[in-house]
């Protein structure tokens, strides 16, 4: 007779426990489990039959895997948690008593851990890491912005400022940077690093106060966990460029605002070149001989010059030993030999190892010809950014900071960013300087070109800005200024003559269908128009009804036209009756989700067409108004 099996012993009253049960079998408190959970990555669960999992109640429950939680149990930040809840109980206790010596060295000797491990086990593979730095991205460059209060001290916020500014200096050292939008929320910036779409929002430079309904707590551990993961991350971005991580800063620099223009890029190879090498022995006995630097120096002049001897050739198809099999799986690592003729005729080769750890990005230099300068009242860390970030150089008054490479009056300066109105009575400015707003050089970087500037000059109302994270065609696009607005009047002349041609296509439509019952061999004609067998019958039925040739023509072309419409149409409804077969496929849940995604994208398609229809009925208005105008 099989065992008889005991409620709550399997399925899922074994595979899920609740978060009392967890909190007690960790033997933690319930701020250390929710710290654990958020370095660790393990989130709650919603079980499908929530009463079986909690074993034949009904009580509302966070349930969490069981194995996740056993997971838990050997991960060594537990037992530092642990050990930092006795060392507080010591330190109190001591405090308490005043015994001041044992406290200082109980604050010396505090249990510290570290998330190394943890970043290694939750990415694998530096794509991994590198394709999850959205948030942390987000999160740093808030935290970079907040107030210092109790909650936060002052050098996390230090820490969050340095690595939203290294983060900075990379991508406009690469050119990665592809999109910019200003929304209400902030400043949406989007990088490609290493073929990955990177993400992020920046807070605008305003003081960001803390709402009292946000746990401080939760955040703080997200960030501890993100410093760790992007101080990785940098590490090996700076690496592949050839960069030193950390950069230095210039405390000189930093304190009279320069921005992230106080940190210095140093080459790898200049930092080694200049780095103070040991001193090494004058002399050194190798095998009974004395060797000196001389000796030394000269040997490596004598290898580098020596060409290698020539490989014997093997046959292919010949066999292979083992010894050599393991190394086809190598990198192909070639040895540079110098000419003798030309010292540098090595130096431009480069290995299969060294293209792999070039940047895959395409670099973006849109405003590598130009010099612009900001005005006072611009928002400078951004426009910065996104003009270095192309290629551009930038400049600004001291005001603004330390650190402009020119001044207001260089004769190289091509445009001034201005963000104020004019004047009453002020002309606006001429000159060979383009006095533009902040929103060109957005909008030009969206683009993918340098835009109009007349469009954007000083005191003129602004196009609207289109945010470049569109849905593609579902969503409705207004009209943009510039060389769309010139060629308004003609747009709408077509509009008009268009509109035309659809009515008359749709009476055409009706007379083709009493054609292809009146002449079949013309509808033939017009649904295979490269078979002349089919056009000559429909040429002999013509002389039968006595039609002309000129008639016959545009009587075919017309044919020919309705039938590729109709084509166009078929595959649509194909479509439809394809999807409708696989709904019937679809469970409730999923035909539920289909529907409610569908009714969603009719309801997009439906506003667009509104909009559509009020935009062209105003242009056709508009190319009235300048009709009457010409002709009066």
């Amino acid at each position: 007779m099989a065992k008889l099996k005991q409620k709550g012993k399997s399925g899922a009253a074994k595979a899920y426990i609740t978060r009392p049960s967890a909190i007690k079998k960790l033997q933690c408190s319930l701020a250390d489990f929710r710290r654990l959970c958020i370095l660790k990555g393990i989130f709650p669960r919603d079980p499908r039959h929530r009463k079986r999992a909690n074993k034949g109640s009904s009580a509302p429950t966070t349930f969490y895997y069981t194995k996740d939680i056993a997971y838990l149990a050997h991960e060594p930040i537990l037992r530092k948690l642990r050990e930092h809840k006795a060392f507080a109980k010591k330190l109190a206790r001591a405090l308490g008593r005043g015994e001041w010596s044992s406290a200082k060295s109980l604050e010396e000797n505090k249990p510290v851990y570290t998330l190394d491990h943890i970043v290694k086990e939750r990415y694998p593979t530096f794509i991994d890491a590198l394709r999850d730095i959205d948030d942390a991205l987000c999160l740093i460059h808030l935290f970079a912005a907040l107030p210092a209060s109790p909650q936060i001290p002052n050098s996390l916020i230090a820490n969050c400022t340095r690595l939203s500014a290294e983060w900075q200096l990379y991508v406009m050292r690469t050119h990665s940077l592809r999109k910019v939008f200003l929304s209400i929320k902030g400043i949406y910036f989007q990088a490609e690093v290493m073929g990955q779409t990177i993400t992020w929002l920046v807070p605008y430079q305003f003081t960001q106060p803390i709402p009292a309904d946000v746990d401080a707590r939760v955040m703080l551990t997200f960030v501890e966990l993100y410093q760790t993961l992007l101080g990785f991350v940098f590490f090996k971005l700076y690496s592949d460029v050839s960069l030193v991580y950390p950069p230095p800063l210039n405390l000189d620099k930093d304190e009279a605002g320069a921005g992230v223009g106080a940190f210095i890029l140093e080459d790898v190879v200049a930092e080694q070149e200049s780095a103070p090498t040991a001193p090494m022995a004058k002399k050194v006995e190798v095998d009974g001989k004395i060797v000196t630097n001389k000796d030394v120096k000269r040997a490596i002049m004598d290898i580098a010059t020596t060409p290698l001897p020539p490989q014997p050739t093997r046959p292919s198809g010949a066999g292979v030993d083992a010894d050599s099999s393991n190394t086809d799986t190598l990198p192909d690592d070639f040895i540079v030999q110098p000419s003798k003729s030309s010292e540098s005729a090595g130096a431009q080769l480069l290995t299969m190892r060294d293209i792999s750890v070039l940047p895959s990005t395409t670099s973006s230099l849109l405003f590598s010809h130009l010099t612009i300068f900001l005005a006072r009242e611009t928002p400078r860390p951004l426009l910065e950014f996104v003009i270095r970030a192309h290629g551009g150089r930038v400049g600004w008054p001291a005001t603004l900071g330390a650190g402009s490479p020119f001044a207001e009056d260089d004769p190289a300066i091509t445009h001034v960013i201005v963000d104020r109105p004019l004047a009453p009575g002020q002309s606006p400015p001429t000159g060979r300087r383009k006095h533009v707003q902040p929103q060109w050089v957005i909008d030009s970087v969206n683009a993918g070109k340098i835009l109009v500037e007349d469009v954007y000059a000083q005191g003129k109302t602004l196009p609207p800005h289109l945010s470049p994270f569109g849905e593609g065609s579902s969503t409705y696009v207004p009209e943009v200024g510039g060389e769309d607005a010139a060629g308004a009047t003609v747009e709408e002349s077509e509009s008009e003559e268009e509109d035309e041609d659809e009515a008359m296509d749709d009476a055409e439509e009706d007379a083709q269908k009493k054609t292809e019952v009146a002449r079949p061999a013309l509808a033939a004609a017009a649904a295979a128009p490269d078979d002349k067998a089919l056009r000559r019958a429909a040429e002999i039925e013509a002389e039968r009804t006595g039609t002309e040739y000129a008639t016959f023509e545009a009587d075919l072309k017309k044919a020919i036209k309705t039938k590729a419409k109709t084509k166009a149409s078929e595959p649509a409804e194909i479509v439809d009756n394809e999807m409708e077969m696989n709904k019937m496929m679809m469970s409730n849940k999923q035909r539920k989700l289909y529907e409610r995604m569908k009714f969603g994208e009719r309801k997009k398609a439906t506003e667009k067409a509104k909009l559509e229809q009020k935009r062209d009925a105003l242009r056709k208005a508009k190319a009235k108004q300048l009709r009457k105008g010409t002709s009066a």
